[in-house]
């Protein structure tokens, strides 16, 4: 344990984040194939739907089992508006981002009068009724048979983002604003805000916050991400179909959160990167590879309980905390006067002539 915690300090040093920043930036130029820049681009783009799930769970305590429906909403949308309707890319990936938040904010007043377990399961009912509609309404969304031929993201005749490793910078670019993104609600007013209502509503209340529309906020900002996320999967794989609406998504992306560490900044990125390699790397076992990538998934959780990243700041806090007991009671032993005078002759003469 003390071996996987030393890998876990090492990693979350600042020194360490710039190492990562410059080696997204050089991966293409060292990876040995194109696939494997894909598969990276791929996880930005999953990413920053992960993030947006840790807004509403992680902050928030709400778990939101529709996440992966919203996620399908903006790649659908995007889909839409460029294929049926010849809309500019950057026009549709903007109606993509309104539609998930007001379709977010919908769902939001509804379900989130509902607490815990109830609103989890109505969640699950959302998420199943936007795969339904998806599925079903082939006047809109072509039904099972999907939509082909969606745009790629115009360079505005600078870049050509068809070729993998232009769109690769771009998902990069819009990982790192959403991360920035969401350290900055992190640690702001709202984001204490929206900590206080996970840890309790009565105790939120009490510090005068406004549950409902905080609570209303964190889902739209979550669904936004989401949907975000899917209209640049949508302009990367240039198909979708009904199976990006399929609840397995949002099950993914609450996998990737637990791993790397569920309320953290950097632990959905860690977490969907570590997974997403592990299944391609796995692929070469078919069938079977979820017979291996289940144990690994287990002991994962088994030596890091609230993830990679959760599991090592909980460690260096207990850490910091047991250095400090240790240097207050040093400081108090030093302070501390001797409780035994010691005795001179003078003192001891004084005593006999008493």
């Amino acid at each position: 344990m003390n071996a996987l915690h030393k890998i876990s300090e090492f990693l979350m040093t600042p020194a360490m984040k710039i190492v990562m920043i410059l080696a997204a930036l050089m991966f293409p130029f060292v990876a040995s194939n194109e696939y494997q820049i894909y598969v990276m681009a791929l996880a930005f783009v999953w990413a920053i739907a992960v993030y947006g799930m840790n807004i509403i769970t992680g902050l928030c305590g709400q778990l939101n089992l529709a996440h992966g429906g919203f996620f399908a909403i903006g790649a659908y949308t995007l889909a839409i508006l460029t294929v049926d309707h010849g809309w500019a890319f950057w026009w549709a990936f903007v109606a993509a981002g309104v539609s998930g938040a007001l379709l977010g904010f919908l769902a939001g007043v509804v379900s989130l009068r509902l607490k815990e377990h109830y609103f989890a399961i109505f969640t699950l009912c959302v998420g199943f009724i936007i795969y339904l509609l998806i599925d079903k309404w082939e006047e809109l969304t072509h039904g099972a048979l999907g939509i082909i031929n969606i745009p790629a993201p115009s360079g505005f005749g600078l870049v050509d983002f068809t070729e993998t490793t232009p769109f690769y910078y771009l998902a990069l670019v819009f990982m790192v604003l959403s991360i920035w993104l969401a350290a900055r609600i992190a640690n702001s007013l709202l984001g204490r805000s929206f900590r206080a209502i996970r840890i309790s509503d009565e105790l939120a209340a009490s510090l005068g916050i406004n549950l409902m529309r905080n609570k209303v906020l964190a889902f739209v900002l979550s669904t936004t991400y989401a949907s975000v996320a899917g209209a640049l999967y949508a302009g990367m794989v240039r198909f979708i179909g009904p199976a990006e609406a399929d609840v397995v998504h949002t099950f993914d992306m609450i996998t990737f959160l637990l791993v790397g560490g569920i309320g953290t900044l950097m632990g959905p990125l860690l977490g969907t990167l570590a997974i997403t390699w592990l299944t391609q790397s796995l692929q070469f076992l078919e069938e079977y590879r979820m017979i291996v990538f289940g144990p690994l998934l287990v002991v994962l959780v088994i030596f890091f309980p609230r993830g990679v990243v959760g599991t090592f700041l909980t460690w260096r806090g207990r850490r910091l905390a047991a250095a400090q007991e240790t240097a207050k009671k040093e400081a108090a032993s030093e302070k501390k006067p001797s409780s035994n005078k010691a005795v001179t002759p003078r003192n001891q003469e004084a005593g006999n002539h008493a």
